[in-house]
């Protein structure tokens, strides 16, 4: 009777292409689960550091405030009157079409990126831009807004211009992405950049689609296309712009 020498199943030879394989597989794998906990652990990091700028802002703001209420007090105790810095932005809206506007104001219209009615723009206020609003008074109304109309306008009507494309503001990738080389990050960075007319304002302003607002809720007047001090709604409406826009918002 002749024997045969017949191999154990755990003698059985793999190729070593295969094992080369999996071992391949077994490191990607161990960089993948590394890579996720960096990545696990950066995302902590930013978010951290969000809410730091969060409240760092939230301190900032409440300190100024304080500051106009002091001042206030001071200056009434003394019998004077306060009277508070320049204002150095403004809150822009178009309310007029493109019928029987002239070139000059067609073209200031064009400038600020007011194409649409019920479009609007923040603008910083020097001299240049001040001349243009006066060019364009009977087509717009305009005014300061405070922080909490800013807040809301970003929030709620926010889009972004990332390659001429208009990009809902759901991410602060987003913003890091695109302003991250001036160190704004995220919404409250956007935020705090248009509300004190940081350095780095022209970019935060330029990266912000134009607001498309909703017609307000029985704001307009009689004799709409009338100056607002004339009982009309074009034109400087100072701090009352806040009330017009949260009714369009």
């Amino acid at each position: 009777m002749v024997a045969y020498n017949v191999p154990a199943v755990n003698d059985v030879l793999i190729p070593e292409t295969l094992l080369k394989k999996k071992k391949a597989d077994a490191t990607a794998a161990d960089k993948a689960v590394a890579r996720k906990a960096e990545l696990r652990k950066a995302k902590v990091t930013k978010r951290r550091e969000i809410f730091k700028r969060a409240a760092k802002y939230a301190a900032e703001y409440q300190a100024k405030e304080r500051n106009e209420i002091r001042l206030r007090r001071q200056a009434k105790a003394q019998g004077n009157y306060y009277v508070p810095a320049q204002e150095k932005l403004v809150f822009v809206v178009r309310i007029r079409g493109i019928n029987g506007i002239a070139p000059k104001p067609r073209k200031v219209l064009q400038l600020l990126r007011l194409l649409q009615i019920n479009n609007g723009v923040f603008v910083r206020l020097n001299k240049a831009t001040s001349e243009m609003l006066q060019l364009i008074q009977p087509y717009v109304a305009y005014g300061y807004p405070n922080l909490k109309t800013i807040r809301e306008l970003i929030y709620k009507r926010g889009y972004a211009k990332v390659n001429k494309q208009r990009i809902p503001l759901h991410d602060n990738a987003v913003i890091e992405q695109a302003l991250g080389k001036y160190n704004i990050i995220c919404m409250e960075d956007l935020i705090h950049e248009i509300a004190t007319v940081g350095p780095h304002f022209k970019e935060a302003n330029n990266f912000l689609w134009p607001f498309k607002l909703s017609n307000p809720n029985n704001m307009w007047r009689e004799r709409k296309f009338l100056n607002y001090v004339e009982g009309g709604d074009t034109g400087n409406r100072e701090e009352y712009i806040n009330k017009l826009v949260q009714s369009m918002n």
